[in-house]
């Protein structure tokens, strides 16, 4: 029970920080989700150092790795809603936005978790 509700709280301190960088990052103006875009690739890279040091030394129990990697982190990154945005470039024939948001994320994503992997070795 102790580890749903770490989850649970990391969860949610995590899709706040989310709305909080949708919120002033995403264009209306230009359709571009930026904020997801740069939750995404944060997430990528504060995964990557958060598993990372878990995996390095015996720092963080599996508590804080629950709270902090699953939680937190999966919270925070949101496939659900970069398949929706990439959903409504097509919808809309903006091929360039869609080709550069969804490569631009995998790319960025994979290369941020291989650096917090790196950084903390």
């Amino acid at each position: 029970m102790k580890q749903l509700l770490l989850v649970f709280i990391g969860g949610g301190l995590g899709s706040i920080a989310r709305f909080v960088l949708a919120k002033y990052f995403n264009s209306e103006a230009t359709g571009m989700p930026y904020g997801t875009f740069l939750a995404n690739v944060l997430g990528s890279l504060f995964i990557g150092l958060i598993l990372g040091f878990a995996a390095k030394s015996d720092a963080l129990t599996e508590n804080q790795t629950l709270l902090l990697a699953t939680g937190f982190c999966g919270g925070f990154t949101t496939f659900s809603t970069f398949a929706y945005e990439n959903h409504v470039f097509l919808k809309e024939g903006d091929f360039l936005s869609f080709f550069l948001y969804a490569i631009g994320s995998f790319v960025l994503g994979f290369t941020a978790v291989f650096l917090g992997m790196f950084l903390v070795k």
